[in-house]
């Protein structure tokens, strides 16, 4: 198992290119089981996760070749209507196979979906959506079956804005034919870039990055080539680094869709420079408390909480996180008090007391984006850190290791 050794301070300085969005590639990767033409996917993160998306739609008769961030499916046989426990328990988004499925075959089955445990994180929203569409649903063995004669478009409202169901009801009702509404939709921009590419198979979907999506489904899709948006969450990453450790310049970057970020670390006294091909992020004087709590879509983003908090632990005074989305992301705090934070949590809020530096030390990384900000702590840290369980970081950040040495840090994987 590998793990990551870092000496710090490290000094930052230098320009780094942000990799397409993982999230906006699964949904993407598995739309293409809406058609039977070949589909082409350019800008896909070369990640753990691409490569379980790769292995499930292998499995159910896809022909996918991978390889220089593009990613080319096409069907070259008959469609198995299945996801199995072996490939789904290890990731979160692959029960996006759901929607596709169901719409196009009438049928699927599929386990229950893994991935980090960072709550319960329930598909009963995607179940009620697909039910009213005209799914019925049953359970055997711990596998989900939905089965339909024949699907109806429906008006859909979320208790939730959750973002993966919205990406499984975008999709099924893209072969629904009539006018399916999903209210209080995500809002989210990885829901915008997969809407462009519905479009572009031949759906009509209106609406997307608002609260409210219109898709009028038709009998048949077809192939599409797009390219995947930048990654907002691996950006966000970096220019948290910049404020933490000096300077860092982002390229293929969208602005618009880091505003929050932006408006939170010029608050905490980072200097934020926006030009049109490129942003960049540099740290300030003193590093000021600023609160945050984190919301869906355009809201301060849940995947960056993590990041925040070690950022944080270098402010001049006290700052409260208030985490809303998952109920079990706090499993970070005892590493970043073992590196010499003092971070107390009280429910859902945790409350972080700034302190001159942090101690390099050994930690252990229970989620993707925890082990974001223990890395991060890290590198703003005194001493020799050791971070374990890196494979977590494997599932969304491509090439991690190198893009931090090429900023100037001092850090290598080893093999435990």
């Amino acid at each position: 198992m590998d793990c990551f050794i870092i000496e710090g301070p490290s000094k930052i300085d230098g320009e780094v290119e942000i990799s397409g969005s993982k999230n906006s590639s699964l949904a993407i990767l598995f739309a293409t089981l809406l058609t039977d033409e070949k589909c082409i996917l350019n800008n896909v993160p070369e990640l753990v996760d691409i490569k379980t998306t790769y292995k499930i739609l292998s499995y159910t008769g896809k022909n996918c070749f991978f390889g220089f961030n593009r990613f080319e499916v096409e069907e070259k046989s008959n469609i198995i209507t299945e996801a199995p426990y072996d490939l789904v328990r290890k990731m979160r988004a692959s029960v996006l196979v759901a929607g596709p499925m169901l719409a196009r075959f009438k049928y699927a089955k599929f386990s229950m979906p893994g991935g980090c445990a960072i709550g319960t994180r329930p598909i009963d929203m995607h179940l009620e959506g697909f039910k009213r569409l005209g799914a019925e649903i049953s359970m055997e063995e711990g596998y989900v079956i939905l089965k339909s004669r024949k699907l109806k478009p429906a008006v859909i409202k979320l208790r939730f804005p959750s973002v993966g169901a919205t990406e499984n009801l975008m999709m099924a009702a893209s072969l629904i034919e009539g006018k399916t509404v999903i209210k209080n939709a995500a809002r989210e921009p990885e829901i915008e870039d997969l809407a462009s590419v519905l479009n572009k198979m031949g759906a009509r979907v209106y609406g997307a990055g608002s609260d409210t999506i219109t898709v009028y489904g038709v009998k048949k899709l077809n192939g599409f080539t797009h390219t995947v948006i930048p990654d907002r969450i691996e950006a966000q990453t970096f220019m948290i680094l910049g404020a933490m450790c000096g300077r860092v310049r982002l390229k293929n970057i969208v602005a618009k869709h880091c505003r929050t970020l932006i408006n939170k670390l010029k608050k905490s006294g980072a200097s934020v420079k926006i030009v049109d091909d490129y942003l960049e992020v540099s740290k300030g004087r003193n590093i000021k408390a600023v609160n945050i709590k984190t919301e869906p879509y355009p809201g301060f983003p849940t995947d960056i909480q993590a990041q925040w908090m070690a950022y944080m632990c270098l402010c001049n005074w006290k700052a409260k996180i208030t985490e809303t989305i998952f109920e079990n992301r706090f499993m970070h705090v005892a590493e970043l008090n073992r590196m010499g934070a003092i971070i107390s949590v009280k429910g859902n809020t945790a409350t972080v007391v700034g302190v001159k530096n942090l101690i390099g030390a050994t930690v252990m990384i229970s989620d993707l984006r925890a082990g974001a900000g223990l890395i991060l702590a890290a590198l703003s840290a005194f001493g020799r850190s050791k971070i374990r369980r890196v494979y977590h970081i494997d599932r969304g950040y491509e090439r991690i290791e190198m893009k931090l040495s090429k900023l100037g840090a001092n850090i290598k994987r080893i093999e435990e």
